[in-house]
């Protein structure tokens, strides 16, 4: 799903967790050494573990550089 602004994917994204009895937090952002600019931003369940997603990231932090 792709959004407009980050305000509005991270909107949906509580108002689902609300309707579905769960909180969230924003647990990771990377900003983009070239300008600056969020590249990734990970809004999670409060209870959500990234771990798994450690290949991810790191994939992530290497197409960032």
């Amino acid at each position: 799903m792709k959004f407009d602004t980050l305000k509005q994917g991270i909107s949906l994204y509580e108002n689902y967790a609300r309707v579905s009895g769960f909180d969230t937090r924003l647990y990771l952002t990377k900003k983009r050494k070239s300008d600056g600019k969020i590249s990734l931003k990970y809004c999670v369940c409060n209870k959500g573990v990234l771990e798994k997603h450690q290949d991810f990231m790191q994939t992530a932090k290497r197409k960032d550089q």
